[in-house]
């Protein structure tokens, strides 16, 4: 087989047009065969399997510098560049990172997974090597919905003037940028394809300037017929006008055509966009006609979880208010809007890739009487803290941000851990912060978002199955829950578990009071602001302890602490989150035992501090 012998790019050009072929159809089975086993990301991948072997035949990665936008592509990357043997591992504990990673290869420049940001990259690393006279190339690829990012059109404009001699590659598996293509579309591609035509037209021009008023004349006309033809037939005129060379489309799993393409543009001076069309989940049939159920990865929404209950509720309540509309930034699916979407198509807004937009668009739906729901990642909310500090928050606007994924993800490694939110939203003013311990919990308090109507709410909750129960088990309004009392005086310890934490801070009270510990529990339900009647009897306690799967420094733990400290200084606090680090890809729950918030480890810190205060 060709894909065994592969162990570095060299290995790549001594291959025919048949071999490539047969390596190509190698990629695309070993792909398949593998995210069946791990998940991750299918339909993005299968697109790129052609342009990937062109890349690395024409640039020698990694003295070429090769970035990826959104990282998320870079299986095929990954394959070619040395990681073949280790690819069965994807996104497994101790196994290669689903996206691009630097300790794993010299080839992988960037850990990218927060889209639109590689065009910012290349500028700075083409900086760095025109300040040192090295002579490397830069070649971002972007695509897969990155370029409706805000900060990729930053990037453009920036590149455009800089003169700085780089290759953008747009991957274009939506078609959104391609034009019609016909014949003259066709010659006029390969006329602006090739250099040593575009020099000679250079000359032309320049001696054109130099004619008398004729050739003033002259030259105009020149430049409207260019400037007409480019707004006729190709996407040129945009990516020109920022003064950035563009080349294309071409058909993106052409090895042929794109290595010549991508040689081409080495030659011009200054930045080239090489515009490829590319079809997303190429040669696997099931990708091919559900690109969107394979575009981020293969989980889909899972039953019983907490985006089901999201999804559930957040359609009843739009049926009861006529109001209510929905924002995302390009993940309908997993964030769970697309039945939403489906329900309500003109109430549904998917802006791209494009967190800031969002959430301020989302300000001026509420400043226009509509409630606006806003579904993101927790890990990509944070890309637009200033906009829901300042736009929302400032304004006390009723927008409800709902945030997936939050707390330690798992397999999707240190850049989708959503660790960051509590420590951030705690710290907006007027911000109601919720985290729900199930699958009820979530429609409740989505509902209650819904009756509050003096500024902004938050609820965030885990990607990890959600416990299901009994009404009875759900408080109402915005309070916490006493969900178990120590029944004495004497009490001991209360330990406050935040979100999906609650079962573990349930877990670990039974276990002590099996020992004579006596123990109580909360469920914080509102993390901020903190129902001061769980303060004040937390303060009856001689120890308590806070749980939450955010970073102990600055989130649920330290506003319990802050708060007590108010009241019952004595009262000793053990803040027990994840450490303030990137956390490699792995198992959630091991991650979280690896802290020490599992019951062992919730158990193991109590009778720690009970026997160290004796």
């Amino acid at each position: 087989m060709h894909l065994e012998s592969i162990k570095s790019p060299n290995d790549l050009r001594s291959l025919d047009e048949k071999e490539l072929g047969v390596l190509a159809e190698e990629i695309r089975s070993e792909i398949v065969s593998v995210i069946d086993r791990t998940g991750g990301h299918l339909g993005s991948n299968l697109g790129v399997v052609e342009l990937t072997i062109a890349l690395h035949r024409v640039f020698n990665s990694p003295e070429d510098v090769i970035l990826w936008d959104t990282g998320h592509q870079c299986y095929v990357h990954k394959l070619l560049t040395g990681r073949n043997d280790e690819f069965a591992q994807l996104r497994q504990p101790e196994g290669i990172s689903g996206y691009p990673s630097q300790a794993e290869s010299a080839h992988d420049w960037i850990e990218n997974s927060h889209a639109s940001t590689v065009l910012s990259y290349a500028h700075g690393l083409a900086t760095a090597f025109d300040t040192s006279e090295e002579n490397r190339r830069v070649v971002a690829v972007i695509g897969d919905g990155a370029m409706t990012g805000g900060m990729a059109f930053e990037g453009l404009n920036n590149l455009g003037h800089s003169e700085l001699d780089l290759t953008i590659v747009l991957n274009d598996n939506g078609r959104s940028y391609a034009p019609t293509v016909g014949k003259l579309t066709e010659s006029l591609i390969r006329i602006r394809s090739n250099p040593t035509y575009m020099r000679r037209q250079r000359r032309f021009e320049e001696l054109a300037e130099k004619l008398p008023w004729v050739g003033e004349i002259f030259e105009r006309g020149i430049n409207a017929t260019k400037a007409a033809i480019r707004e006729i037939f190709e996407p040129a005129a945009f990516f020109e006008t920022l003064g950035i060379h563009y080349l294309g489309p071409f058909d993106g799993h052409d090895i042929n055509e794109v290595e010549e393409a991508l040689k081409n543009a080495s030659e011009f001076e200054g930045p080239v966009l090489v515009h490829v069309l590319t079809q997303k989940g190429r040669g696997y049939e099931p990708a091919e006609k559900d690109p969107v159920k394979h575009m981020h990865d293969t989980s889909g929404i899972k039953p019983g979880s907490y985006t089901e209950a999201f999804t559930e509720t957040l359609i009843k309540e739009a049926e009861l208010r006529e109001n209510v509309v929905a924002l995302t930034a390009a993940m309908p699916d997993s964030t769970g809007l697309l039945p939403f979407m489906n329900r309500f198509p003109d109430r549904c807004f998917d802006v791209g890739i494009a967190e800031q937009h969002a959430v301020t668009a989302s300000a001026g739906m509420a400043m226009g009487g509509l409630r606006p729901v806003v579904a993101l990642y927790a890990t990509f909310l944070t890309r637009a803290i200033d906009q829901v500090n300042l736009d929302v928050a400032l304004h006390r606007l009723p927008v409800i941000f709902c945030l997936d994924r939050a707390g330690v993800t798992g397999d999707d490694g240190p850049s989708h851990h959503g660790v960051l939110d509590l420590v951030l939203l705690t710290k907006v003013p007027g911000m109601k912060v919720f985290a729900p311990s199930s699958y009820q919990e979530l429609q409740q308090m989505l509902h209650d978002a819904f009756e509050y109507d003096d500024g902004p709410c938050a609820i965030r909750w885990a990607k990890t199955a959600a416990p299901h129960v009994d009404w009875s088990e759900v408080g109402n309004g915005l309070s916490a829950r006493l969900v178990r009392s120590a029944g004495d005086e004497n009490a001991q310890v209360c330990i406050l578990g935040a979100g999906k934490m609650l079962s573990v801070a349930v877990e670990s009270a039974e276990r002590l009071a099996s020992q004579g510990v006596s123990t109580t529990v909360w469920d914080p339900r509102l993390i901020s602001p903190l129902d001061q009647d769980m303060i004040k009897n937390a303060a009856e306690h001689s120890l308590v302890v806070t749980i939450e799967d955010g970073f102990r420094q600055g989130g649920f733990g330290s506003l319990v602490r802050d708060n007590l400290a108010e009241i019952s200084p004595a009262t000793q606090v053990q803040v027990l989150g994840v450490p303030v680090d990137h956390h490699p890809h792995g198992n959630a729950d091991s991650l979280l035992a690896s802290f020490g918030l599992d019951t062992d480890g919730v158990v193991a810190t109590v009778e720690h501090l009970l026997n160290s205060g004796k």
